[in-house]
Parts: structure tokens; C-alpha cells; sequence
């Protein structure tokens, strides 16, 4: 195993349920960089860029947040 590999950041899905996974994306929309992030997020169903796939589930997670008993 690489050194490097023991002081990277650990892999973490992205879970908009996570109070700090969506502090981290703040700081990220704020920064414009993950340097300070202490994961490497992932998202499950990606479809190719991980700010994207975030901001879908941020939406998701929102609007399932206001509009819960809706169809």
C-alpha cells in the first residue's frame, strides 16, 4: 500500500440527509475547491460529474423535505 494512501481523505457517498455532508458542499459552492473537505465524496447513481449528481440529490432531498405529502 502506498503512503499516500494512508493520509487521503476517505472515499464517503454523499448522503444530503448528512448535516455535514451539505455544510461541506456549501464550503465547496463557496471555495470552489474540496481542499479543505475531510471526505472524497462518491455518488451511487452518478451520471459523470460529481457537482451535478450533488446538486440533484440536494434538490431531491429538498423538495422531498417540502413537498412530503404530495404525489
Amino acid at each position: 500500500m502506498s503512503i499516500l494512501a494512508l493520509h487521503s481523505r476517505p472515499w464517503t457517498v454523499f448522503d444530503p440527509k448528512n448535516k455535514d455532508h451539505r455544510k461541506q458542499y456549501n464550503t465547496f459552492m463557496k471555495r470552489k475547491t474540496w481542499g479543505k473537505c475531510p471526505y472524497r465524496f462518491i455518488v451511487i447513481d452518478e451520471h459523470g460529474v460529481l457537482t451535478t449528481d450533488i446538486q440533484r440529490n440536494m434538490i431531491e432531498y429538498y423538495l422531498s423535505k417540502e413537498f412530503k405529502n404530495t404525489v
